[in-house]
């Protein structure tokens, strides 16, 4: 049985282990290379499991074959965004569609705050649900 490593977000492959090494990083972006998949590096402050659409830090890597290259990458974006999640995703574009073949998490903020649970009663005895993540109360630039 999988266990949640201190009630960390769980979103993309590897989430449920504890963070990835630098080598055990570069192996995975040398995995996504040998499939020619393009990589790249993107960030957020909101984690939310329906906002799909992070930041990108720079243009995706559909050119560099190098996985020392792309890890600078991620150590730069780490650098500029310290209290932010980080993540790689890498594309598979063969099918003339792009779509995410990996997606995981490479950085995260030292406290994450987490979601809320909110119920809402409605007509006929229904109960609606919505999640919110705790970091959204705080404006952008300012969550951690």
């Amino acid at each position: 049985m999988m266990t949640n490593h201190g009630n960390r977000i769980t979103q993309g492959q590897f989430s449920f282990l504890p963070d990835l090494t630098d080598a055990q990083i570069t192996r995975q972006i040398e995995y996504a290379l040998k499939n020619n998949w393009a990589v790249g590096v993107e960030y957020t402050d909101d984690p939310h499991p329906r906002n799909t659409y992070w930041e990108m830090f720079g243009n995706p890597m559909f050119d560099l074959k190098d996985a020392a290259g792309i890890l600078m990458e991620v150590n730069n974006c780490r650098k500029a965004f310290p209290s932010h999640y980080v993540r790689v995703t890498a594309f598979d574009s063969t099918q003339g569609v792009e779509s995410v073949r990996m997606s995981y998490i490479v950085n995260r903020p030292k406290k994450e705050p987490g979601f809320g649970l909110a119920r809402t009663e409605v007509a006929g005895r229904q109960v609606q649900y919505r999640i919110s993540s705790y970091a959204t109360d705080k404006p952008e630039g300012e969550r951690y």
